[in-house]
């Protein structure tokens, strides 16, 4: 890892992932799903049906990103993964009903200690979201979100989700800054090292305690949430 003292001395600005990593994305669809699951009759677990949930939109979301026909908006894509997974478990469900689904993103709140470790952080950097979203469901989550970001970029600038290469160098040219002076934050592995690999900084943000694997593009800092990362870097 690299030293914080570096880190303070090269970073000029912090991008961050924003589902899973600025806002709650796990509790908050489990808190809106569970009712709706049980007015359904399915008594397995809203945490797994979450869970399968965001793996099958993250495995259309690589599809849809390797197959390179132009880009999907994420919401359609949602809408794909929501459909799948009630046909998975058997529950009936109308359009109108995955929409509503899809749709309780662009309303997630940010982890308890967001508000205050991203105060603090931006006493020294400038503040950016990189986010897999489309551009109007971010515009949508910022008042529930309610913290201020210098810029709120999606992946649609670039036509790719997230890892592909391009969405980290549309962001460097957005912020006009040097690839090597953006430390990107998120807590997915995978996030780390698409943005390591061109050539970021990158922060791994621990929540879940889990390896972050062998990857030759190992994160620059490993916290365990926002609050750990404002204290090291500020």
């Amino acid at each position: 890892m690299t030293s914080t003292a570096l880190l303070k001395r090269e970073i000029k600005c912090l991008v961050f992932d924003q589902y899973g990593t600025v806002v709650d994305m796990q509790k908050g669809l489990r808190e809106a799903a569970a009712p709706f699951l049980q007015k359904k009759g399915w008594t397995g677990d809203p945490n797994s049906f979450v869970t399968w949930w965001r793996r099958t939109h993250f495995e259309n979301s690589m599809i849809d990103a390797l197959c390179d026909r132009g880009h999907t908006p994420y919401r359609q894509i949602g809408h794909r993964a929501v459909s799948f997974v009630m046909d998975r478990a058997g529950i009936a469900y109308t359009q109108a009903e995955v929409e509503w689904l899809v749709a309780e993103i662009e309303r997630l709140k940010p982890f308890p200690d967001a508000r205050e470790a991203l105060g603090k952080l931006r006493t020294r950097y400038k503040l950016a979201i990189l986010s897999n979203g489309d551009r109007d469901m971010l515009a949508a989550a910022q008042p529930h979100i309610d913290i201020p970001f210098d810029k709120v970029m999606s992946v649609q600038e670039a036509g790719y989700f997230k890892p592909h290469w391009k969405t980290y160098a549309k962001a460097a040219e957005l912020l006009e800054l040097d690839r090597t002076s953006i430390l990107f934050v998120a807590n997915h592995a995978f996030d780390c090292v698409g943005a390591k690999s061109y050539g970021m900084r990158t922060a791994f943000i621990d929540r879940r305690k889990r390896p972050f694997g062998d990857w030759p593009e190992q994160p620059d800092l490993i916290v365990s949430d926002l609050a750990e990362l404002a204290d090291s870097l500020v």
